[in-house]
């Protein structure tokens, strides 16, 4: 999400891009052949066609098995030891004969982790990313292995019941088995939260704020009034920042062709649009003024957190700490959800990017073993049983959570014990077989999902959420996702993104008589570095049907 959202304009996810250095060519002979058949298959691990080793007595010799995690800086979290990494080993791994390694990938640099963790031949055996474009980088890079989806299924019934249909539709690249997934239930827990204080003593209501126009109003107010900002952040690596700066409705090749999660698009009028809105509030001193240094949650965070800016984006938990902080600073806070039109030019819509049918995008790393793949497998079967999954969301019942009438779990919020979760309730651990804790009734999904998100005294921060996201559905549409690797896409895009930061920062900071000027020869500098080679590129692709 992220997820990133039509109501933080200013707010992207931090990812950094970059080509896999030391890991390109050669490296999986599998990946210039078709798919292994099973008798292939079959015929490599010396059995009979159809059948698969037998490994529900555990594996003759002890398997390592490196599960990636990521890494979140959750202060006093041990993200590869802890109580649910020692029970996945104690109840999986000692039952199969199963070391289970967690591997840290660093979520604000996540593609750089993996860079040097393949180049030093240490990455774990799962690849995984949220991002197809970045996804298919890693394919392009012949750093995965070519799947046999019958094995995924032999050991992994209930997981494969679950996401077969998906991995066969979206799985195959070059007609070649590649992915699998984990699933992603309709729903989303990124919002944007503003000072509704700030909004209130300015002589404006929250509802008020139905426009880009209104929003820029309330913003001028705060600054006559010497409240604060907006909040702002240097745009890296998660590009949907001018959505809603879009015609609507978007057309399907439109899209396709500068919609992109990898590579920014600098040169549609979109982005001048978006642009041209950030110069006038940069020059009208209406955003952060160093919002380019901005480049982590935690900078964004301590500035609404400090009461320098009026707006924060990020994921709503019941266990966030934002709100607590902000008050210790600012006792008088009050919070409310940004609506969803207030980032929204007037004649134009809350454009936002619809998920995928998937969440994690996975490959098996080309140096993982038969016996660590066959290990993978189980792991995700395991995983996917209720009451693993259950435990791994809500932890132990009678300390971390107690069941109300209804069977839903009902977190104790200040537990801090042994068995505690993650500030994000564990998903990065169970996040590879969904994205979304899930009871088998819609309704309870929904209810565990607002006590999930809603911190104590805040619960309609978390309606709000669900009531904007539902309102703006029809006016999210997923990026289109290509069937081929886009070779210029990997060539160019770590220089781009560089590039794109130095040119999409003087165009917001040059004075607003100097914008055109500016921006002009900013499109000229970045068409010419490779932008328009991509551009040509997906435009071939477009035209040739290579497009979902």
């Amino acid at each position: 999400m992220n997820k990133k959202r039509v109501v933080s304009l200013m707010m992207a996810s931090v990812m950094t891009a970059g080509m896999l250095a030391g890991c390109s060519g050669g490296n999986n002979n599998n990946q210039s052949a078709k798919p292994n058949s099973p008798a292939e298959t079959a015929a490599a691990n010396n059995q009979s066609e159809g059948s698969y080793p037998d490994y529900t007595k555990g594996f003759e010799k002890k398997v390592s098995l490196d599960i990636p995690v990521y890494e979140r800086a959750f202060e006093g979290w041990n993200v590869t030891d802890n109580y649910y990494t020692r029970w996945v080993q104690a109840e999986f791994g000692d039952k199969y004969n199963i070391e289970v390694n967690y591997v840290p990938i660093t979520r604000n640099s996540e593609v750089t982790d993996y860079e040097q963790l393949l180049a030093s031949h240490k990455a774990p055996d799962i690849i995984f990313h949220y991002d197809m474009p970045q996804a298919l980088t890693y394919y392009g890079e012949d750093v995965m292995q070519t799947l046999d989806y019958a094995e995924i299924e032999n050991y992994a019934p209930t997981y494969w019941k679950s996401m077969g249909e998906t991995i066969k539709q979206y799985g195959v690249v070059d007609d070649k088995n590649t992915f699998f997934f984990a699933a992603r239930p309709e729903a989303d827990n990124f919002t944007s939260i503003i000072r509704k204080d700030w909004v209130e003593k300015v002589g404006m209501k929250v509802e008020d704020l139905t426009s880009l126009e209104k929003y820029n109003e309330m913003l001028v107010k705060w600054k006559e009034a010497g409240l604060g900002v907006t909040g702002g952040s240097l745009l890296q690596n998660n590009f949907n920042y001018n959505y809603a700066f879009r015609d609507w409705p978007v057309d399907p090749k439109y899209r396709a062709l500068y919609s992109d999660l990898s590579v920014a698009d600098l040169t549609s009028a979109d982005t001048e649009r978006f642009l041209r809105n950030m110069n006038y509030q940069y020059n009208n001193g209406l955003i952060d003024k160093e919002f380019y240094l901005r480049n982590d949650d935690n900078k964004i965070k301590s500035e609404f957190v400090a009461g320098k800016t009026g707006n924060y984006g990020f994921y709503l938990t019941n266990n966030t700490d934002v709100f607590a902080a902000t008050l210790a600073n600012n006792p008088d806070a009050e919070f409310a959800v940004v609506p969803p039109f207030a980032g929204v030019p007037e004649g134009l819509k809350p454009q936002g990017r619809a998920y995928w049918p998937f969440g994690f995008i996975m490959g098996i790393n080309y140096e993982t073993s038969p016996e660590e793949r066959a290990a993978v497998w189980m792991y995700l079967e395991w995983l996917s049983q209720p009451e693993n999954l259950f435990k791994f969301q809500n932890g132990v019942e009678g300390e971390n959570y107690t069941l109300d009438a209804d069977g839903i779990a009902v977190k104790k919020a200040d537990y801090k014990g042994e068995s505690v979760l993650a500030q994000n309730n564990n998903k990065d651990y169970w996040g590879l077989v969904t994205e979304i804790a899930q009871y088998p009734e819609a309704d309870k999904t929904l209810k565990a999902n607002l006590r999930n998100w809603a911190p104590a005294g805040y619960e309609n921060l978390a309606d709000d959420m669900v009531k904007y996201y539902n309102e703006v559905a029809e006016f999210r549409t997923p990026d289109a996702m290509f069937t081929v690797v886009l070779e210029k896409v990997n060539e160019y895009k770590a220089d781009l993104n560089s590039l794109f930061q130095d040119l999409y920062v003087k165009c917001a900071l040059a004075p607003e008589a100097e914008f055109d000027a500016t921006y002009e020869a900013a499109k000229e500098t970045y068409l010419k570095a490779g932008y328009q080679e991509i551009l040509d590129e997906k435009q071939e692709a477009i035209d040739a049907g290579k497009f979902r």
